[in-house]
């Protein structure tokens, strides 16, 4: 089985770029993040036409994630407990059947948090927390729990080109950190260290030359539970798709697992 994370920047922006690499690569599930989208408006007969399922937790010009499956959903759960108030889609999850159990897939975008004197940070920070204490509650079920997308943190000076550089962004800071290593710290495995320590990023800002310099960060992760990491084969970066025509600033990160289908 293969689940891959996305963030598109715009489903209707980049629906021929998002069908082409689906047609390509046929992942089995696709978590889209910043789809920017209205669950109504989103294109789902496109992508039906190719065998997927779509389930959508979409929010007008912002925001708004996606799962995409050629497996059947079980369940479907959208948003992130912990703050009622709260109206930004930023998380959908999805369980699916598989040979002896279940699948837990959870599609997050994690905020961005900038500029760090304003509200936006405190709430990034609160959301990490809540995020954690969901995570915490996954985790009692002993089930294989994926937790991908665009968390909107760089976890170490190997993920960033030009780590210096990023250095107190809210994707870079020590609060932002101290969060990411409880989650870690509660027996969650970042899929893409698991299997290699060498230099991958995910994301190129569109200013500057970033692409053409390489000056690129990781910030688009899978984070397994121990069933999970347990059945974990392989992790690519699709990078390539970086120099496709109208490209996203983030590209495909998919994870390769030992799972069978067992619902159709």
């Amino acid at each position: 089985m293969r689940i891959a994370t996305w963030n598109i920047n715009g489903i209707k922006a980049r629906l021929e770029l998002l069908l082409r690499w689906l047609e390509e690569e046929k992942p089995d599930i696709v978590g889209l993040q910043e789809i920017k989208s209205v669950d109504e408006a989103f294109p789902r007969a496109e992508i039906e036409a190719l065998g997927y399922n779509v389930e959508t937790h979409g929010q007008k010009s912002w925001n708004g994630v996606a799962l995409l499956s050629k497996i059947r959903f079980d369940e479907v759960h959208r948003g992130l407990p912990g703050e009622p108030e709260d109206e930004q889609a930023r998380l959908i999850e999805g369980v699916f059947s598989v040979e002896g159990g279940i699948v837990r897939v959870c599609n997050i975008y994690l905020p961005n948090g900038n500029p760090v004197d304003t509200e936006k940070f405190p709430y990034k920070l609160r959301w990490m927390d809540r995020l954690n204490r969901f995570v915490e509650e996954r985790l009692l079920l002993e089930e294989p729990f994926v937790l991908m997308g665009d968390f909107n943190l760089i976890p170490a000076p190997i993920d960033a080109r030009n780590p210096e550089s990023w250095w107190g962004d809210a994707l870079y800071r020590p609060e932002s950190a101290e969060r990411f290593r409880t989650l870690k710290n509660m027996g969650m495995t970042d899929a893409l260290r698991a299997v290699t320590g060498e230099e991958a990023f995910t994301f190129w800002d569109f200013q500057a030359g970033a692409w053409r310099r390489n000056a690129g960060i990781r910030i688009d992760h899978l984070m397994l539970s121990p069933q999970a990491a347990d059945r974990l084969d392989d992790v690519v970066v699709h990078k390539d798709v970086r120099g496709w025509d109208k490209p996203s600033d983030h590209v495909p990160v998919e994870g390769a697992f030992s799972f069978s289908v067992g619902g159709a």
